[in-house]
């Protein structure tokens, strides 16, 4: 009789990988980097175990979003004080805080649970082409399509 392989947390090797946004849409880099946070790619992929890699996504001021999104989308958080919530429209993001765009869009993608909130904290985003990250020596992934 065969037993399914089951990952354990302390079997776990992390990998980093360096994605490049110049030109890419915003979902379709998010959901890749959401798969690679989660482990998806790995063929040891266990749902109950965070076996999932880090990701560095350079250049966020170059991504790009498909029709009128620049316009249209809005980024919505409050202070929980009455009459508290701010709206900030993708282009605004785009200009102030390219990093943080990317940054919510790959949280959407990810779990709603505790596990979800640890994976969160390994997509790091920065606006320019340098990263402090250069120690973990990380592989460029390119993305599909």
């Amino acid at each position: 009789m065969r037993t399914t392989y089951m990952a354990k947390p302390a079997e776990v090797e992390r990998k980093w990988f360096v994605i490049d946004a110049t030109g890419k849409t915003l979902g379709r880099l998010a959901s890749e980097a959401a798969a690679l946070i989660r482990g998806k790619h790995k063929p040891t992929f266990t749902p109950h175990v965070d076996g999932g890699d880090f990701v560095v996504v350079i250049n966020a001021e170059k991504i790009v979003l498909s029709g009128n999104k620049l316009q249209d989308k809005k980024y919505y958080r409050h202070s929980l004080y009455p009459g508290g919530l701010k709206v900030t429209s993708a282009q605004e993001m785009l200009n102030k805080k390219p990093e943080r765009m990317i940054e919510l869009a790959v949280q959407g993608m990810l779990p709603k649970t505790r596990m979800g909130n640890k994976m969160k904290l390994r997509i790091k985003a920065y606006a320019g082409a340098e990263h402090p990250h250069q120690a973990q020596q990380p592989e460029v992934y390119e993305l599909r399509g």
